[in-house]
């Protein structure tokens, strides 16, 4: 059965769990439970489906269930109560990891753009890692090979038998052990799925900074959960989710360096470094032909960052919240 309360963790035992072994232990409990949450399974080319939010409204703990696996289930995550006059929200995405390099740039990081000739998916989870062929999981060393694989899907329609072909080939499974959980980012699962990335993208942001990102220890992110868009509404949905992170997410890193390292990128984390920080996502999406390689890549990171030194005891904050974009955007 699943907990009462809407909460979502994961206690790992050192490293003995991987990535792939905790995924996959997941989803199998999450089809067992599929009726409970609001999900749909189905079969495609003998790979599992778990359909969080196409044919099905999905649930708040659907969503807490996607998050967890695009994160390998390395974190903590929760659903907890925010200040609405603040985040132009209720509630917010709570997440909490101590492998934050494994979890966030290794799964949780949407950087496999799965398309055939009949499908299309930003994909997510441990199954990045089993590909492999991503730059940043061979510069950090974050491939790693399994015999069954689990990822995470951002789509509004189910994946074609092409897709999931092509999924198991390169990440050099079977089609059998193939795991796939899917939700467009305007379901309730698909927006807790999002919203839960907010360590991930000032990871990402450090790394492209040249940071040395293997010397982040731990790490928490907090951001609002925005309403979900009309179903079929990509660009709302997307505008809203990537607004929280923007606008409304607040990181924290415990990092082990010298000072003078992260004296060099900290007031570049924050999205407000990009000139296209200040308005709705949705209008800068718009802008730029609604492709995301145009946008500015600088512009993916949460609104507030702070880091605590463990090797100095100093602290940096930068950023800010802008709640008026947060009320724009959600309302």
């Amino acid at each position: 059965m699943l907990p009462a309360t809407i909460t979502a963790m994961h206690p790992l035992d050192s490293k003995k769990t991987t990535a792939h072994d905790a995924a996959n232990g997941l989803f199998k409990n999450a089809l067992r439970d599929a009726t409970e949450i609001r999900c749909h399974t189905h079969k495609i080319a003998d790979a599992s489906i778990l359909d969080a939010g196409i044919d099905t409204n999905g649930s708040l703990a659907a969503g807490l269930i996607l998050a967890r696996l695009c994160m390998g289930d390395l974190a903590e995550i929760q659903i907890t109560a925010c200040d609405n006059d603040t985040y132009a929200s209720s509630n917010a995405v709570f997440v909490r990891t101590d492998d934050p390099l494994v979890a966030c740039l290794g799964c949780q990081y949407a950087g496999w753009p799965i398309q055939t000739n009949d499908f299309f998916a930003m994909g997510s989870g441990p199954m990045r890692m089993a590909r492999g062929r991503e730059e940043t999981l061979v510069m950090l060393n974050l491939t790693q090979a399994a015999s069954s694989v689990v990822g995470v899907l951002e789509s509004d329609k189910l994946p074609t038998r092409s897709a999931v072909e092509t999924i198991a080939e390169q990440c050099g499974v079977s089609t059998s052990n193939l795991h796939l959980a899917i939700a467009p980012s305007t379901s309730i699962a698909g927006s807790v799925q999002v919203v839960a990335r907010s360590i991930e993208t000032a990871i990402h942001k450090l790394h492209e900074l040249k940071f040395d990102v293997t010397q982040i220890v731990s790490a928490t992110g907090h951001a609002p959960l925005p309403p979900p868009a009309k179903p079929g509404d990509t660009t709302t949905g997307i505008g809203r989710t990537n607004d929280a992170m923007l606008y409304g997410a607040t990181v924290t890193l415990w990092i082990d360096a010298d000072d003078g390292a992260i004296d060099g990128v900290a007031s570049k984390v924050p999205s407000e470094s990009s000139p296209d920080h200040g308005r709705p996502f949705a209008d800068v999406f718009k802008e730029y032909d609604y492709d995301f390689y145009k946008v500015d890549p600088m512009l993916f990171s949460p609104a507030v960052v702070v880091i605590h030194n463990l090797r100095s005891g100093k602290t940096w904050r930068t950023g800010r919240l802008k709640t008026d974009v947060l009320i724009q955007s959600f309302t």
